[in-house]
């Protein structure tokens, strides 16, 4: 019973960090990222469609996309699709294949993106830490009921709270190495 608890909180604490990843991942650091297109949808005969379930994305540069289409009729969607986004880029078309090319961050920019890693890592931190409570609630309601001992309470306790640290750990690391691409020049 103890161990299905301990699962489910590793599962969550992960998944934390799994979404932690994909915001960072979407947030422009002056390089080519296929991930800043995840959000933009293209209306595909009147379906919203991800660019990337459409067409290929391709990073010949370190500050280039390049998206090729597999229905070459659909550029047209596409480079909309692209421009009434909030990504901030204007494509470049030539007919057959659309060029995103990624600007240089300004040392501003670069900050403020930075301070919106920290939001982000420590809204992360926050889920983390709601995990660790209802683990340690659902532990303390067992003790209550009789299905564990004081003893198992307290290793559980500890246990949940190595998890914890672990996942904080990882955590950071992502932010940090996020933190790292941004301010470099």
């Amino acid at each position: 019973m103890a161990d299905v608890v301990m699962q489910e909180a590793k599962d969550k604490m992960q998944k934390a960090a799994e979404a932690l990843q994909r915001e960072l991942g979407q947030i422009r650091a002056g390089r080519a990222n296929a991930s800043i297109l995840d959000r933009v949808m293209v209306s595909y005969y009147g379906v919203p469609t991800p660019i990337n379930q459409m067409a290929s994305i391709g990073i010949p540069e370190a500050r280039l996309l390049v998206i090729t289409p597999f229905d070459k009729t659909m550029i047209k969607e596409i480079e909309k699709a692209i421009q009434t986004s909030d990504i901030g880029i204007t494509p470049q078309t030539d007919g057959t294949v659309i060029r995103l090319v990624i600007p240089q961050l300004t040392e501003d920019r670069r900050k403020e993106l930075a301070k919106e890693v920290k939001k982000e890592a420590e809204n992360a931190k926050i889920a983390i830490r709601n995990i660790r409570r209802d683990a340690m609630d659902t532990y303390k309601k067992q003790e209550k009921a009789g299905d564990i001992t004081e003893d198992d309470l307290r290793n559980a306790e500890k246990d949940v709270q190595t998890l914890t640290d672990d996942a904080i750990k990882q955590l950071d690391t992502i932010a940090a190495e996020k933190e790292q691409e941004l301010l470099e020049v």
